[in-house]
């Protein structure tokens, strides 16, 4: 059975952008087996799709920060063996980044990649024996299934990415209400925040209508400012910190998700989970969320615009939700 080893490391967007080409390879090579490389806490998400078959936790975050660790080198040693432990047919390297070129060298397997002009560390390019033109100003998500058609040699993909991802069946530390929204209100970078007075908005009217918002956080501060806009917000949850396969749970079973431009939000897209991405300091032409089959995901907003509550009201109502909110708009 022919096997394929795809290094896509980081970060949990990118990773989810390169489920598609599993899907588009199957079509030209149904037989074809999978296994993927990926940071450790991005782990649980090629472990959804049931094409791969083995996962090979990284850890070069955390190992950067203890070089000199024999620990380290064990842990790395120990991946490198793993690598090399399988013949591959082919090793596809869609990071594009020295540190995935220099994982992609411990493998077994002709290594494909992007060539200098399409990469964004040139000197990753040199590792790969098969170099690949790729336009850089394409979405992600194209770019990646470009990229695999030109190793394996089939026509570029013209259909809708399908991810392929099943929902995970975690259990929660909560009961959730039967219907309910989920604000993707945190960012690592606060020029990607949604205004807080527009999250309280939205809430309330979506409350009105019967859909409650419910709050995920990753850190204290992203807590703090889901308890603040749920104070604000009848019927809004907090809800306790979980980790990212229950997060996947959660997002599968919303009635919608409204997000700012983070991962989570195109794992919503990816679990064909209706989304509205809200985007205010980053260009959503190529790295927004791109919907699958099911068209259920639309971007608003761009560089310096900030979309309103009602945009993203109309949105949802686009996205075929319920009318009853329509009635609460006003």
């Amino acid at each position: 059975m022919p096997r394929l080893l795809l290094i896509k490391t980081s970060s949990l967007g990118d990773v989810i952008h390169n489920l598609p080409i599993l899907a588009d390879i199957r079509v030209h090579h149904p037989d074809m087996r999978f296994d993927w490389v990926v940071e450790e806490s991005f782990a649980d998400i090629p472990a959804l799709h049931p094409a791969v078959d083995h996962v090979f936790p990284v850890a070069i975050r955390r190992w950067r920060r203890s070089l000199f660790s024999a620990a380290t080198w064990r842990e790395i040693a120990a991946v490198r063996q793993r690598l090399r432990a399988c013949r591959y047919d082919l090793v596809l390297d869609s990071q594009g980044l020295l540190k995935s070129a220099l994982i992609a060298l411990q493998a077994r397997g002709e290594r494909h990649g992007y060539d200098r002009r399409s990469i964004r560390e040139p000197l990753a390019a040199l590792f790969y024996p098969h170099r690949h033109t790729v336009s850089r100003a394409l979405h992600a998500v194209t770019r990646n299934r470009l990229l695999a058609a030109a190793a394996l040699g089939y026509p570029p993909p013209q259909t809708a990415p399908d991810y392929g991802i099943r929902p995970p069946r975690q259990p929660l530390p909560l009961e959730l209400p039967p219907c309910y929204a989920v604000a993707l209100h945190a960012s690592s970078r606060d020029s990607k925040l949604w205004p807080q007075t527009h999250w309280v908005e939205l809430g309330r009217t979506l409350a009105a209508a019967g859909v409650p918002l419910v709050l995920p956080w990753g850190n204290e501060r992203e807590r703090e400012r889901a308890q603040a806009i749920a104070a604000q917000v009848p019927h809004a949850l907090v809800l306790p910190r979980l980790r990212l396969a229950q997060l996947a749970t959660l997002l599968a079973g919303a009635w919608a998700v409204v997000g700012v431009d983070t991962g989570l939000v195109h794992l919503a897209a990816a679990l064909d989970v209706p989304t509205v991405a809200l985007y205010t300091d980053t260009d959503p032409q190529r790295t927004g969320v791109f919907p699958g089959r099911a068209q259920s995901a639309i971007n608003l907003g761009g560089v310096g615009q900030v979309p309103a509550p009602a945009a993203v009201l109309e949105a949802l109502e686009r996205l075929d939700r319920p009318p009853a909110m329509s009635r609460h708009s006003g």
